[in-house]
Parts: C-alpha cells; sequence; structure tokens
C-alpha cells in the first residue's frame, strides 16, 4: 500500500509539471493549474462581486492550459524612426522574466500588430516561461506550435511592431484584454480564455474554485443517468 501511494504522489506531480513544461515551489500556482479558468472566474464573481477574465477575443494558439505569476510589459503607440532601440526594454524583459512566469504585454490598439512571434517565443520558451498573454496580436505561428509555447493573443498579424511602439514600462500594472493585471497576480489560461487572481486573494479564490470544480463534475454523471438539469440544479444547488 505504500508503495501505491509512492507511485500516485509522483504520477500526481509529474502531471503538474507536464501541464507547463516548468515545476513551481509555489502551493497556489500548482493548483491552479488543476482547476478550469471558468470556476476561477465564478470564484471571483461570487467572493469579489468582480470580473477576473479577459475579453472573449483572447485565444490560444493552440489548446493549452497552464497558470503562473505575470510579468508585465507596457508598450506606447508611437510611429518613429528608431527601429529595434524603442524596444530593448521589451527584450531585456524577456531576458529578465524568472522561470515559471507568464510575459503579459500590451500594445494599445494593436489588434492588427504582433506583440510576439516566433523568435520572442523562441526565448521565452527556453528560459523557461510558462506562457504569453498578448493584448494585441501574434505572428510566427508555424514556429510557436513546433516549440509549444502557449501563447494567446486577441488576433493572428503579420505586422511588427518596430517604429510603431515604444516599450512604456515592465512589471507596471496594466489593462489587458479588459482586466486589470499587476506583477506577480496569477495568470490562469485554458481553452475557455484567460483570468487574473490578484495574488492577495489567491488562497481563497483557489479554493472556491476548487470547490466549484467538485461540484459540477460530480454534476455531470447524475445528470447523465437522471436526464434533469433541474434536479441537478436542486440537489446540487450550482449551475
Amino acid at each position: 500500500m505504500k508503495a501505491l501511494v509512492v507511485v500516485s504522489a509522483v504520477l500526481i506531480a509529474f502531471f503538474v509539471v507536464g501541464l507547463s513544461g516548468q515545476g513551481s515551489a509555489d502551493p497556489l500556482i500548482e493548483g491552479f493549474r488543476l482547476v478550469e479558468v471558468a470556476s476561477v472566474a465564478d470564484a471571483m464573481e461570487q467572493l469579489y462581486g468582480q470580473r477576473a477574465h479577459m475579453s472573449h477575443e483572447m485565444r490560444p494558439i493552440f489548446t493549452t492550459k497552464f497558470a503562473g505569476p505575470a510579468w508585465t510589459v507596457l508598450l506606447k503607440k508611437e510611429e518613429h524612426k528608431e527601429g529595434g532601440a524603442a524596444s530593448q526594454g521589451m527584450l531585456d524583459a524577456i531576458d529578465a522574466a524568472p522561470a515559471g512566469s507568464v510575459y503579459v504585454i500590451v500594445l494599445p490598439d494593436g489588434a492588427d500588430v504582433a506583440g510576439i512571434g516566433g523568435l520572442m517565443a523562441t526565448a521565452m520558451k527556453v528560459r523557461g516561461l510558462t506562457g504569453a498573454i498578448v493584448d494585441g496580436a501574434v505572428r510566427d505561428l508555424p514556429q510557436i506550435k513546433r516549440i509549444q509555447f502557449p501563447v494567446f493573443g486577441r488576433g493572428v498579424a503579420p505586422g511588427t511592431s518596430i517604429n510603431h511602439y515604444r516599450f512604456a514600462g515592465v512589471n507596471v500594472p496594466v489593462t489587458c484584454a479588459g482586466v486589470t493585471v499587476n506583477a506577480n497576480d496569477i495568470i490562469v489560461a485554458d481553452e475557455d480564455g484567460v483570468a487574473v487572481v490578484p495574488r492577495a486573494r489567491a488562497a481563497e479564490v483557489l479554493k472556491r474554485a476548487q470547490e466549484l470544480d467538485d461540484t459540477e463534475h460530480r454534476m455531470y454523471p447524475f445528470i447523465e443517468k437522471f436526464k434533469s438539469m433541474k434536479e441537478a440544479v436542486a440537489k446540487f444547488g450550482r449551475i
């Protein structure tokens, strides 16, 4: 029996690490990797009356699920002829981002401008970042898919930010796809979208999200058996 427990613990740890390709010593992050974004969004609304999810336009390049602390980067829109020199801070931010973090970059009015491409995604991948959230477009999809680096963006476009944007700050508060993100807030992402949890509220939100997940997953077989949504809601008090 002891051997079985040990094996189970190893398998669980392997699963948690595999969700992001990067281990984490933070039990809150590990917990958020296992809950659904919909439950996180519901938990934030129920506990604080606050919207936590980003715009529906924020979609993944490929199916993925991850969680990690935010590393925020802000660009400002400005036409110039300085080339990449004006974006040096953005590149420095990639090299400074700790392993396991989620790179959150905001390009105001950047729906048709790529905030991340293959080169940046490759650097993030090899540095051990968990993923990237782009309030703007994404390009170089073949490379990003090849290296399997998780990226969410508002769309896909070939245009560059060079000569059109300037670096405006790292680890500053940003508004990303309708939600405020501060450095070290917890980003939770899956096929349903992206949610943001303020670090100070993370423990309570995770506990509530786990409860919501558990209730919903117990409702599925009940509905399949009794073929009644009304009876399920009456029994479990969840919709």
